[in-house]
């Protein structure tokens, strides 16, 4: 070795050449990192494509059906990448789950859902928005359907990116509106239903949040303020698991088996307390064994929690494939079948090429653009631990039981992030309560500074006001887009 290799300031200068280079290395991983989700599916989009050439088995009308199937296959990368968040974001945030193991379970039960029990019918006009006569004739209906489709799925695109979970479910009927009142005018549109849709803006979340709060009020009465908490855990978490089965069961019965049997909710609800109360009785002595040895704290309640959550993630999986997989696949379905048999008047069915594209479409979006939605509901909107997590997750199932009873049109987004804000600003006043209480018992302690009172804060105030902002816009947004969209097609087309 020669002297200026032996001399210590030319290893300093080579490590920080290597340094250079792993930082080269890293920054270069993470530019690609993105390239490459886009590359795959782009390649989704073109097998989307081709599959519908090989598949739709007439020549007429196939490079629209082409051209619609690449549109559906976009929608359906944009629902895994926006909509699943709301089902795994809570276990992962809670550290029930890995990112990986999350998207993992959600890949395998969205598409069980979406395969298995997805939506066998869908209306010509999806959701009874528009009059389907309105539309003329079938061309008219073909371009407003793909204006609808095109326009969901880029602002649903544009959410995302933001970094804000929006209602797919309402960017496929502002879609629809949109472009059914730019082909036939205002009077196309059924507005009774339109009203009852953005009435469900307001009641989706509140309903969520103040059943997700109840829960978490119980949860900490009953088990976390109590002096032996594994005492008290024993007693009531079976109770609890028995009702999240319950309504689960009920959940399933209710939305995700329509395909394989329809069942009216008295039969879904009678379903729900019976298999609710076998887990009950079957999850005592789980309980009674998990907790043998555990300290008496928190941290330990959090172990009698994490099996459960992750079981309600993935039944919140499969229910919302078998349900939210019709906005990425209806209105292609809708073009299939109008371009198929020239009517649009009838309900159409699913052929089952394009329910595997929305089911794929799903799990890809998923799996290469879910983390950043992930993340946004499981960690940065509020702190979740299990306990608070599976009161969001139960939440979610009882709201779409409730909302059904009364035959509400609701939103799975926004009961599910109604529900994490509804744990948060619970969390917040339960801390100031717990402060005034301890107050009044030591009445020199001094009060907190307003910096202080700003970081007991628990839900960040500029994530609820974007995703608030999001979505109050998401069905004009969509609507005006679609619009636009459909006046340019039919100017290119006439």
């Amino acid at each position: 070795m020669t002297e200026k290799q032996g001399d210590p300031r030319h290893l300093e200068t080579l490590d920080r050449d290597l340094a250079r280079f792993s930082n080269l290395e890293s920054a270069t991983s993470l530019v690609a990192r993105p390239t490459v989700g886009l590359g795959i599916s782009f390649i989704f989009v073109v097998l989307a494509g081709l599959a519908a050439m090989l598949l739709f088995d007439q020549s007429n009308n196939l490079l629209i059906v082409v051209v619609a199937a690449c549109l559906g296959a976009y929608m359906a990368l944009n629902i895994g990448a926006n909509d699943v968040a709301n089902n795994m974001g809570p276990a992962v945030g809670a550290n029930a789950l890995s990112m990986g193991g999350a998207i993992a379970i959600a890949v395998v039960f969205e598409s069980a859902g979406a395969l298995i029990a997805g939506g066998d019918v869908v209306s010509t006009i999806a959701k009874g928005i528009i009059a389907p006569e309105s539309m003329g004739t079938a061309s008219v209906f073909i371009w407003a359907m793909m204006a609808a489709l095109l326009s969901a799925a880029l602002w649903v695109n544009l959410a995302t990116w933001l970094g804000a979970p929006v209602s797919t479910t309402h960017s496929v009927v502002g879609g629809v509106m949109g472009a059914g009142i730019a082909a036939a005018g205002f009077a196309a549109v059924n507005w009774p239903t339109m009203g009852t849709i953005a009435a469900s803006w307001v009641i989706s979340p509140m309903l969520g949040g103040a059943i997700a709060a109840l829960f978490l009020a119980l949860i900490k009465s009953r088990i976390i303020y109590r002096e032996d908490k594994i005492a008290a855990a024993r007693v009531w978490v079976p109770i609890l698991v028995g009702i999240m089965a319950g309504a689960f069961a009920s959940y399933l019965a209710l939305k995700g088996l329509k395909k394989i049997i329809k069942i009216d909710l008295p039969t879904a609800l009678l379903i729900g307390t019976v298999i609710g109360g076998l887990i009950w009785v079957a999850m005592i002595p789980v309980i009674r064994k998990q907790s043998v040895g555990l300290e008496n704290r928190n941290k330990s309640l959090k172990t009698l929690f994490s099996i459960p959550l992750v079981v309600s993630a993935a039944l919140l999986s499969f229910a919302h494939g078998a349900n939210d997989v019709a906005n990425a696949v209806g209105p292609l379905a809708a073009i299939v079948h109008a371009s198929q048999s020239g009517d649009f008047l009838e309900a159409a069915s699913i052929p089952i090429w394009v329910m595997v594209i929305g089911a794929f479409g799903i799990s890809f979006g998923l799996f290469l653009f879910g983390p950043k939605l992930i993340r946004m509901v499981g960690g940065q909107i509020t702190k979740l631990n299990p306990m608070r997590a599976y009161c969001v997750a139960l939440s979610a199932a009882i709201t779409v039981i409730v909302a059904s009873w009364l035959g509400l049109p609701v939103s799975s987004t926004h009961i599910a992030v109604g529900a994490v804000f509804g744990v948060g600003f619970f969390r917040e006043w339960d801390a100031e309560r717990r402060i005034k209480k301890a107050r009044l018992a030591m009445p020199e302690r001094a009060s907190y500074a307003p910096e202080e009172r700003r970081r007991r804060k628990l839900v960040r105030r500029s994530h609820f006001m974007t995703i608030i902002a999001a979505w109050i816009i998401t069905v004009p947004a969509a609507a005006i887009l679609s619009g636009t969209i459909f006046f340019l097609i039919n100017s290119a087309m006439s």
